[in-house]
């Protein structure tokens, strides 16, 4: 048997439990690594390095290479047989696969669930090891340790490293019974910046759950692993498993737990490695970890995500989670329906994706938007690009842009590589146009596209009529961050992409007979923050929305149903009492949604002008009257750049998704559809 591949690091104990290396080095190809350089030798014996855009072919990327299920069981086993009889108190270890990390990574603590073996992330190390310092708690077979010693441990290795680094957070992963650890440990440190992240946590654990299971286990001889392994063959018509059906059901403890027990053995096959008495033990730290977290959970002040499955929660209480997401100040709570009871050791769950798609990855005290941003893996655009396939398909976007001469060419020649760029335009209905954008800069130029985005889409309040945050995900896994000014600032400091609309949601969720009408603000700052840091301002138009929707249902006719305008106020009032004194045009926006009707789609053109430069024009830009020059110019150019659109496209023979439907089976649908002559 193999042993497990992981560095044993005794933290506050002496250990004698250390494993050889056994990881071997991976290797990856253009598309999975986005780091990849390619080098060819010149006559002279010279190197030419150039850096491959890591986007360009993602038709092909592949998830990351990972550790398998399989591998996981392996190493499981090895932790338990190398514990032997006297296998210590509980350490933390590090696992080798993390590799090498990004500089001032912040520390991640993980805490295990009812297995205690410290392996519940073994299949997102590699990712989770890139950007963050991860120490896993480990328990012995043996280890009988109990629950406030176990939480003195935690404490002091947290206190420790907030001495070492106390401008950086501490981050604490914890399953279940980890979980519950992870919830005491920050009613006792409130001063101390830590991040909880927490999957099923178990805060209530019932005494007659608690006896029914702990009875049942009584009655079972000590081989219990064995007798596991014959119920798990029951479908296959093994004769053992339809015995021990019969006494699950015919059990007086069965008949107190019902079918919370088939849930218990059917669905945490990890147990079936522990020996009895180790199994009645993890019962009671779970007992006595839930009651204290529960006790304490009012104390919490520290920032959390909370992760459900859909499947298989034999202990869960929605109520009590439920209780716990209105406790905590700081909580979000997201939900897998179609996951199971091992969250993290489940195909398609990525904890690195969900930590950068909910903004919870910070290197200091407060989020950056800037600095914090992790791009997205060709793997997670991949993603992103299926889950956006079918609107592309409809959608069939043309991308125009203007060279330095004023020629204009199809898709980004004409975008400058180097930052900081502004890019203003009008928003389309629903704000569907910036999503293909943010593909094809990627793609094409490998360029992230930062948009300015309504700060509904970053938070929501506890109990809010405000939108789940997951459906947003997609947006902000392309770098979406809220609009502010001090956002805007940050990112053209940083050279960005950044992308602006000055109409914000009045023109995103516009009413009947106003498309493509543009409602900007009388003064704007941008103009002025641009020039403080040379920025370009590209301005451009997206014309295409009257070809695919028809507004029928608008603001002005949800105002005259009593029960949809009060939704509509008091979603505006959740939002006003989000945004923190924010003031501006954003703030005077009420929240809605229109009703519309589809159309036999059209296609979408988007047009990006001349650039119009700001650097040299600091001084000049700091008078409002010449910055608001400027500010009128930029509008001017955007309804040009609408008004070309408008008349060019009446010239595309594939402007109608019959033609392009014909086109695509004619030459293939990775094909790029022609459109008018420029």
């Amino acid at each position: 048997m193999a042993a497990p591949s992981l560095c044993i690091a005794d933290g506050f104990f002496p250990t004698d439990f250390f494993y050889r290396n056994s990881t071997r080095r991976l290797t990856y190809d253009r598309v999975t690594n986005p780091k990849l350089r390619f080098h060819r030798r010149l006559r002279n014996g010279g190197r030419v390095t150039a850096t491959v855009n890591p986007y360009s072919y993602t038709e092909a990327a592949r998830p990351e290479e990972r550790k398998s299920l399989n591998d996981f069981w392996v190493e499981v086993r090895g932790f338990v047989n190398s514990d032997g009889g006297d296998g210590g108190p509980p350490r933390w270890f590090s696992p080798l696969e993390c590799g090498a990390r990004a500089p001032e990574s912040p520390l991640l603590l993980y805490l295990p669930g009812i297995d205690g073996t410290g392996l519940g992330l073994i299949r997102q190390h590699r990712m989770l090891g890139e950007v963050f310092d991860i120490w896993c708690l480990h328990f012995p077979v043996s280890d009988r340790t109990p629950a406030r010693d176990i939480v003195k441990l935690i404490e002091r290795t947290v206190r420790s490293e907030f001495f070492r680094l106390p401008n950086r957070p501490i981050y604490i992963v914890g399953e279940s019974i980890g979980a519950s650890l992870a919830l005491d440990v920050a009613a006792s440190n409130p001063d101390i910046d830590l991040v909880l992240i927490l999957a099923n946590p178990v805060t209530r654990f019932s005494n007659i759950t608690l006896q029914s299971v702990s009875s049942l286990l009584e009655i079972f001889p000590d081989r219990v692993p064995s007798l596991l392994e014959e119920y798990f063959r029951f479908e296959q018509g093994y004769p053992f498993a339809a015995m021990f059906e019969t006494m699950l059901n015919e059990t007086d403890a069965a008949q107190m737990g019902g079918g919370l027990l088939r849930n218990f053995f059917a669905t945490s096959t990890l147990l079936k490695i522990f020996p009895k008495d180790t199994l009645l033990w993890k019962l009671q730290l779970l007992k006595s970890a839930s009651a204290s977290a529960n006790s304490h959970m009012y104390s919490v002040k520290a920032q959390t995500l909370i992760l459900l499955s859909g499947r298989d929660q034999w202990l869960l209480n929605k109520e009590d989670i439920e209780r716990l997401h209105c406790t905590l100040p700081k909580c979000e709570i997201r939900k897998y329906e179609n996951n199971g009871q091992l969250l993290f050791l489940e195909d398609g769950l990525d904890l690195l994706t969900i930590i950068k798609c909910s903004y919870y990855y910070r290197r200091g005290k407060s989020l950056d938007y800037v600095s914090d941003y992790i791009p997205p893996t060709p793997f997670e655009l991949k993603e992103y690009e299926e889950s956006q396939r079918l609107l592309t398909a409809v959608m069939s976007p043309v991308f125009l842009s203007t060279l330095d001469n004023g020629t204009i060419v199809r898709s980004l020649a004409g975008i400058p590589s180097e930052g900081p760029i502004l890019y203003v335009g009008n928003h389309m209905l629903l704000g569907t146009e910036l999503r293909p954008a943010a593909i094809h800069f990627l793609k094409e130029r490998n360029i992230p596209l930062r948009g300015l985005a309504h700060p509904v889409m970053f938070t929501r309040k506890t109990g809010s009529k405000l939108p789940d945050m997951q459906m947003f995900d997609s947006v902000r896994m392309i770098g979406a961050v809220p609009v502010s000014n001090i956002n805007l600032y940050k990112l053209l400091r940083s050279k960005a992409h950044v992308v602006l609309y000055p109409g914000g949601v009045r023109e995103a969720l516009h009413r009947k007979g106003e498309v493509y009408k543009l409602f900007w603000p009388e003064n704007s700052e941008f103009v002025r923050t641009a020039s403080k840091f040379g920025a370009k301002i590209i301005p451009f138009g997206v014309v295409g929305e009257d070809d695919l929707f028809e507004v029928v249902f608008d603001y002005n006719d949800q105002m005259k149903i009593p029960f949809l305008k009060n939704l509509i106020k008091e979603i505006t009032e959740d939002y006003t009492y989000l945004r923190n004194g924010e003031e501006g045009e954003v703030g005077n926006q009420d929240l809605h949604m229109p009703g519309v009707i589809p159309k036999i789609p059209g296609r979408f053109y988007i047009y990006f002008g001349k650039p119009i430069e700001t650097k040299g024009r600091e001084k000049e830009l700091k008078d409002k009257e010449r910055a608001h020059e400027v500010y009128l110019q930029v509008k001017s150019e955007v309804e040009r750049c609408m008004t070309y659109l408008k008349i060019k496209r009446e010239s595309d023979p594939y402007r109608n998704i019959l033609p392009r439907s014909l086109y695509h089976l004619a030459h293939g649908f990775s094909s790029q559809i022609p459109t008018f002559d420029l």
